[in-house]
């Protein structure tokens, strides 16, 4: 390939993400490296500005894992490797299809291979589109790691004035952080709590909740429209409900051929 590939790099634990560039610069000389972060939202929000043709994404990272992150890739063309602290078997079926995987810590000839496979890709896209393979593969990896069971919330316990109240999680129209809390709002009514965004994401089902803002966590089946501004900024109205929520444009891949 003639012009530059550029490249993203997820990853929640600073000494492997230090390593892994290290690594991956050494692997494939010339590589642009684009954007080096350090939870999913910041790697949401550089795929949106900086459109890396390539990403190494921790497939574990807390709040927005990485594979929200990698549809946000591949909804631009990209192409995905996820890094993986554990021999999943989900993971590695798919080591010979087109989403690659890395064990951690990463190993130099695995890399490597990595890197060959990535780059053969890239010289194949002009004549093959792997983009609807590729997102069904996302997919495919996300029902078989997403929570289950015991795993998932399913009631909320929150302060409301000097009280405690209860809400089922079926019943949550939204989740929304503030400076010291987070809110739970539901049609009955809301509470707040301490428990931060990313660590509540972990409990929920991503077929039902889906992460639209940096604050913000909105049931699927609530959300009624988004709509643009004069300014370009988006944001979301609720069925039934009159408070309007932010959008940001490292989210809005979701909603895309809805």
């Amino acid at each position: 390939m003639n012009e530059a590939v550029t490249a993203l790099i997820a990853e929640d634990e600073a000494p492997q993400r230090r390593a892994l560039h290290e690594q991956l610069l050494q692997a494939w000389p010339g590589l642009g490296v684009v954007a080096v972060c350090e939870d999913g939202v910041s790697a949401l929000e550089a795929v949106e500005a900086r459109r890396p043709a390539v990403a190494f994404l921790d497939i574990r990272m807390p709040g927005v894992s990485g594979l929200d992150v990698a549809r946000a890739v591949v909804a631009q063309g990209g192409l995905v490797v996820f890094t993986t602290a554990y021999d999943d078997y989900a993971v590695r079926a798919f080591e010979a299809g087109a989403v690659d995987y890395l064990l951690k810590p990463v190993q130099p000839a695995r890399l490597q291979e990595a890197v060959a496979r990535l780059r053969k890709r890239l010289d194949e896209r002009q004549s093959r589109d792997g983009g609807p393979d590729l997102r069904a593969l996302v997919d495919e990896l996300e029902s078989r790691l997403r929570p289950s069971g015991e795993r998932l919330i399913r009631w909320i316990t929150a302060s409301a004035g000097d009280s405690v109240r209860m809400f089922a999680i079926d019943e949550v129209l939204f989740f929304q952080a503030t400076e010291k809390y987070v809110r739970v709002v539901a049609a009955s009514g809301e509470g707040v709590l301490r428990t931060p965004l990313k660590e509540l994401l972990a409990g929920l089902d991503p077929d039902q909740f889906w992460q639209v803002h940096r604050g913000v966590v909105v049931r699927v089946q609530a959300i009624e429209r988004v709509t643009r501004n004069e300014l370009g900024r988006h944001s979301l109205s609720l069925k039934g409900h009159d408070e309007r929520l932010p959008v940001s444009g490292a989210f809005l891949h979701r909603f895309r051929g809805m």
